[in-house]
């Protein structure tokens, strides 16, 4: 997680309900401003999944399309016999981690569901499954048994103190893992959950490829896990992932009882709940509790917006926070729309699900351009966009252009230290955004704000690929922007 590394990954919800931050918004103004302007979401879909291309470790395949990488890592695991080549560095470090990894594999395959259709009429659903593959075939390698997960590879501290591209690596592969001695509970069940949901991914596609992850995901030991795990967040998505391919009348009962405020693969427990299964009925009041914490104008609203509309949670890559409160928000305004159920009850207030989506998609926009600084946060969409991002490789010629070794201090003092723009643009990459005031300063050394991760551009590419539809359309006429902006405010 890069120097984010005190920064809890807390799956999609959860970290929402006990946060508020100073700073609202004119939502209406926000509003009519987010609806009348769209994006190349299309553009910006392919960016955000090329990103992790530029992330992979390993050795990397002829159709390789991020080109100022090169192989690197190809030992990692060799200390203890295990093959952990490959994978993902999770942020701008070389530093790789199972737990954020698994998570940001998740969310890409429920991407990969929820949106098939819209991700393949934009040509990237094969990039997609690729990217997903790369994460998920790291995962199988490092669970080595069903009471053995190694869950990071590199030594975080002495890597901080090195600024090398991975290609020149010599610092630490230091291995960590968890054993049935030394139990890691939430990396275990959210690595069991990205392989079940990644199994979904691929089960008309490659149907061995797809058994063999179900299979090393049940491999896990779920009755253990569960003893364990009754109030954890990736458990309820581990096990609501197998019940979509199992479904085990166990494992609902489990999945029933357990209290996580987690939402699951393909369809949520509110998606079931809608369905007919009433027994899943908290998990509509969490999801819809959720939702009354962040949209503006609710009476129980807990995180707070920046002046410019972003919602802000902390000053710590704030972004991965918005972009999984938008992937929640969209896939639930998609399910309520579906049930026709008439909205979201928010004390006074009332949101439809074009109120919800509306609300999303003006965090979609704001991160591509439509904000006070009036820059896309993500590298190389938009004509303007951050050129110092806080990130090895990218800071530092490609080996390719500059094949003598770069070493820590060498990298430090002129890379690191220098003012100009990275000599690699790293394409697709989210960083940490704009403080609590919508300001944002180019400068490398502020990892807070100008460092990428793995799990911010899976959230956003699960959230932008609900627009792709808008594209060349007039999404909205004046007059009917408007109208629904007044619905809205109506609430508030």
């Amino acid at each position: 997680m890069g120097h984010c590394g005190g920064v809890v990954l807390v799956t999609l919800a959860l970290f929402c309900f006990f946060v508020s931050v100073k700073g609202e918004a004119n939502f209406e103004d926000d509003f009519l401003f987010s609806l009348a302007a769209n994006h190349d979401y299309k553009d910006a879909l392919g960016k955000g999944i090329l990103f992790f291309e530029g992330q992979r470790s390993g050795k990397l395949p002829s159709s390789q399309r991020v080109t100022w990488r090169g192989d690197s890592a190809l030992s990692d695991g060799k200390p203890e016999g295990a093959n952990l080549v490959g994978g993902y560095y999770d942020a701008g470090d070389n530093v790789k981690f199972v737990w954020p990894m698994a998570f940001s594999v998740c969310l890409l395959s429920w991407a990969a569901v929820e949106y098939q259709q819209e991700i393949s009429s934009a040509n990237q659903l094969k990039h997609l499954r690729d990217a997903i593959r790369w994460g998920a075939d790291f995962i199988l390698e490092a669970h080595t048994s069903p009471t053995t997960l190694y869950t990071q590879v590199g030594d975080g501290n002495s890597d901080h103190q090195c600024w090398e591209r991975p290609e020149d690596m010599d610092t630490s592969r230091a291995l960590f893992k968890i054993t049935s001695n030394s139990p890691g509970s939430e990396a275990a069940a959210e690595a069991a959950a990205a392989l079940a949901a990644a199994s979904i991914v691929f089960k008309g596609v490659d149907s061995n490829y797809s058994s063999r992850l179900l299979r090393n995901s049940e491999s896990t030991n779920i009755e253990d896990l569960t003893k364990v795990l009754v109030h954890s967040t990736a458990h309820t998505l581990a096990i609501s992932c197998l019940i979509l391919q199992t479904n085990i009348e166990d494992l609902t009962k489990v999945l029933v009882h357990s209290i996580a405020h987690t939402l699951a693969i393909s369809e949520t427990p509110s998606q079931e709940f809608y369905g007919g299964k009433k027994d899943l009925e908290k998990y509509k009041n969490d999801i819809e509790s959720f939702i009354c914490a962040v949209m503006p104008g609710s009476s129980s609203v807990q995180i707070r917006t920046t002046p410019g509309g972003l919602l802000y949670t902390r000053d710590s890559s704030n972004l991965q926070y918005v972009t999984t409160v938008t992937m929640a928000l969209l896939i639930h305004s998609k399910t309520i729309s579906a049930a026709q159920s008439g909205g979201v009850q928010c004390g006074s207030a009332k949101f439809s699900a074009s109120q919800i989506r509306a609300f999303a998609k003006s965090q979609v926009d704001y991160i591509l351009g439509n904000n006070p600084m009036k820059t896309s946060y993500m590298v190389g969409f938009g004509s303007k966009y951050p050129t110092q991002l806080h990130h090895r490789g990218a800071s530092i010629p490609s080996i390719r252009v500059h094949p003598t070794k770069v070493g820590c201090n060498e990298g430090q003092n002129l890379y690191f230290s220098s003012t100009k723009p990275n000599p690699n643009i790293h394409v697709g990459a989210l960083v940490g955004g704009p403080n609590s005031n919508d300001q944002f300063n180019d400068v490398r050394s502020d990892y807070s704000h100008l460092e990428p991760t793995s799990y911010i551009n899976a959230a956003f590419v699960g959230s932008v690929a609900a627009f792709l539809a808008e594209n060349n359309e007039n999404y909205l006429q004046l007059s009917r922007v408007k109208t629904t902006a007044e619905l809205y405010t109506a609430n508030i």
